[in-house]
């Protein structure tokens, strides 16, 4: 059987969770990417450490971001078995590609729902459902559009397709609104912009998959974020296995939005009663918290997303074991600049607990600081039973460790 997988950058979730699963499916894959040489050195670098096995490739070149090429291309390479991505920016690209060659996909609306995030709110408010309050700016639009608006400060301003807290800041007033929206324009020329109610309280998310009768529910976290006027997320803490007090409210909005097959992470807040989605990203969660949560739950969870991609119907699958914890803590730069000395990746095991870093930035990779998590140099994930020794263990690694941009 062949798969059909979409990518921009190489990111870990597909080198290291959803390759080596296609492989243990028994999957030959095409890649399709407008990146060719940056995978194929990814998949040299995995394959020289030592990495789980790869299936069957080829990495064939492809305008990605457009439907048409991908149809043309995959028309082009006969007809496959699947089509998937795990990239926030080609969720609809590959939803479009599977309707048109017949083979399970997202609902192409529903990717379109949650990508825009404008959109997003329309179609709950469209549904009767409990939604966010917000203004959208067109790229041609003036500033001073969102700030003749009846949204209460302070509120938060970011790109409409955005991704990873990039460009997303809290504005105090409607002449700072007005700034900041000349200052992301400046760096994203012709981005549409949204004005959403700042929601004050407990960042949590919820991880479903699903296959093509049934939701699933597979995990939620609490996310700690960095201080205001950004979003960028410090760490996050596995809670006890879902359903959670927000977790029929979480799916029911989503059910509205048309989410259901595959993988999906949802962001919300928790104020009281209420869940109020920030935003809905339709894949798996990223920044190697996928990685974790297979380890922690001892499930095959990147062959079950693509199997929902195949058509077949999912187990219910056991939550995380009793008691069990884990912490997904971010290390960030504080400043722009050349990565100039950093730990290398490693795993550990002491007195019951588990911790693997992975550097998520190169040395001698030079970027500015973009008050996001695109500023993180390295993922830390502890797994254990006693949240002392995990806070412990964190706090040695970290104080012994270097990171120094220069």
């Amino acid at each position: 059987m062949r798969l059909h997988l979409l990518a921009l950058k190489p990111t870990d979730s597909v080198t290291e969770g959803f390759l080596p699963a296609a492989a243990r499916l028994g999957l030959t894959v095409t890649l399709l990417t407008d990146r060719p040489a940056a995978h194929r050195r990814a998949y040299e670098r995995h394959t020289a450490h030592g990495g789980a096995p790869l299936p069957a490739l080829d990495v064939v070149p492809c305008d990605v971001g457009d439907y048409r090429e991908v149809i043309d291309r995959i028309a082009a390479l006969g007809r496959p078995d699947a089509v998937f991505t795990n990239s926030d920016h080609l969720q609809t690209q590959a939803a479009l590609a599977a309707a048109y060659f017949g083979l399970p996909g997202k609902d192409w609306r529903a990717t379109y729902n949650a990508k825009n995030k404008a959109q997003l709110r329309r179609a709950l408010a469209a549904a009767g459902l409990d939604t966010v309050r917000s203004a959208e700016l067109a790229p041609d639009d003036d500033p001073a559009a969102l700030a003749a608006t009846d949204l209460p400060f302070p509120c938060v301003l970011k790109p409409r397709e955005g991704v990873a807290s990039e460009d997303v800041v809290l504005v105090g007033s409607a002449s700072e609104l007005v700034g900041r929206c000349r200052e992301i324009r400046a760096r994203r020329p012709g981005a549409a912009l949204v004005a959403e109610e700042y929601l004050d309280g407990e960042l949590r998310t919820l991880e479903t998959l699903g296959d093509d009768s049934t939701l699933h529910t597979v995990a939620a976290f609490r996310t700690e974020l960095s201080p205001l006027p950004y979003f960028t997320e410090e760490r996050c803490h596995l809670l006890p296995a879902p359903p959670q007090p927000h977790s029929a409210q979480v799916v029911a909005q989503l059910e509205a939005l048309g989410v259901g097959l595959g993988a999906c992470h949802t962001e919300y807040v928790a104020q009281g009663d209420r869940a109020r989605i920030i935003e809905v990203n339709y894949r798996a969660v990223g920044d190697h918290s996928d990685l974790a949560l297979a380890e922690l739950l001892g499930v095959p969870l990147f062959e079950d997303i693509l199997r929902t991609h195949l058509g077949e119907r999912l187990p219910a699958r056991p939550g995380a074991p009793a008691g069990a914890r884990v912490r997904m803590e971010y290390v960030r730069a504080e400043r722009g600049g050349t990565l100039k000395a950093a730990p290398g990746a490693s795993d550990t095991e002491r007195d019951g607990v588990r911790l693997v870093y992975r550097p998520l930035r190169a040395l001698g990779e030079e970027h500015p600081l973009h008050h996001s998590n695109r500023d993180f140099l390295g993922a830390l994930w502890v797994t254990g039973t006693d949240d002392d020794r995990m806070d412990r263990a964190v706090a040695d690694f970290l104080a012994s460790r270097r990171w120094e941009i220069g």
